[in-house]
């Protein structure tokens, strides 16, 4: 007697998606292990992120209907009732496909867009956000909030134009991304500085940690335009790794774990969420308690509250 396969868990244990239960949907989780990454062939080191985060939110599962302090709600206080969140599993990915894997998750997200739920992608490497922007053709026009050490506005780079240091600049190549609001910016690992000027050019506001520190959350929020459709583009290496050591370049500095939350919070007071990009979780890189992957999976759900209710 062959012994059944164990269901894969889905992220904090809410329903898995099909075609009847997407229809019907607010929030939508889907995981992505990978897009273009540089190397031919090899997997990215941020593939089994996904897994991970949702193998890390079980934890929470059994407490989702007590308050939460950090979303200061009960995302579900009547049992069975899921608020419309869904876990619509992973895009299939290759490393020897990029352009492969770039048709299949466009195709995915908008599968979920045209739903008329908000996509909540469970990265992957930080050229997940590239096709997933590229997606909401048809439904912007979007402003990009991006957390992140990095400025990503490289063009080509080891003749690759959809690798890890170019998302911005192929965001701002979109027509419907219409804002940028860059957070975190610190270190190297930036490119030169033509790059920043041409970020500045096209209109993008570079908020340095150093401005975040110094001025606080209006630093980033003075720039996010009231009543906007707000794409969150998180690299967690955009956090201090004292808060999530778990990346691909940790840099000192940045944002903690407080600062996402209230930046969670003050976007979703002033505009909408309309999606989120959680990528370069490295889980290799995390302690045998996955914490970084704890502080990740927080931050996910917490938008996943605020989006229900933006």
């Amino acid at each position: 007697m062959f012994a059944m396969a164990k269901k894969k868990p889905t992220f904090l244990g809410v329903p898995r998606c099909d075609p009847a239960g997407l229809e019907a949907a607010k929030v939508a989780v889907l995981g992505v292990a990978e897009a273009s990454p540089y190397v031919f062939e090899k997997r990215s080191h941020s593939h089994k992120s996904a897994r991970i985060l949702r193998e890390v939110s079980q934890g929470l599962a059994l407490q989702l209907n007590q308050h939460d302090f950090d979303s200061e709600q009960t995302l579900f206080p009547d049992k069975g009732d899921w608020r419309g969140v869904v876990d619509c599993g992973d895009v299939p990915t290759d490393a020897r496909d990029p352009e492969g894997n770039r048709a299949r998750i466009r195709t995915e997200v908008r599968r979920i867009l045209h739903a008329g739920a908000v996509p909540i992608i469970l990265g992957g490497d930080d050229s997940v956000p590239i096709p997933v922007i590229a997606a909401y053709d048809g439904f912007g026009p979007i402003t990009v909030l991006q957390i992140d050490a990095h400025v990503d506005w490289a063009d080509v780079i080891r003749g690759n134009a959809f690798g890890y240091g170019s998302p911005m600049r192929r965001a701002s190549e979109y027509e419907w991304v219409t804002g940028m609001v860059q957070v975190g910016i610190r270190g190297l690992g930036s490119g030169q500085g033509w790059q920043h000027e041409d970020a500045r050019k096209w209109g993008s506001k570079l908020v340095t940690s150093y401005a975040f520190h110094a001025r606080g959350l209006d630093a980033a929020l003075l720039h996010i335009p009231e009543g906007a459709n707000i794409f969150i583009s998180i690299d967690c290496d955009g956090i201090d790794p004292a808060v999530l050591p778990a990346v691909n370049m940790p840099t000192p500095g940045g944002l903690t774990y407080e600062d996402m939350i209230g930046l969670l919070h003050g976007v979703a007071a002033k505009a909408r969420i309309a999606g989120l990009a959680l990528v370069e979780y490295v889980p290799k890189h995390d302690d045998a308690r996955r914490l970084s992957g704890g502080v990740a999976a927080r931050i996910a759900m917490t938008t996943i509250a605020l989006a229900l209710g933006s």
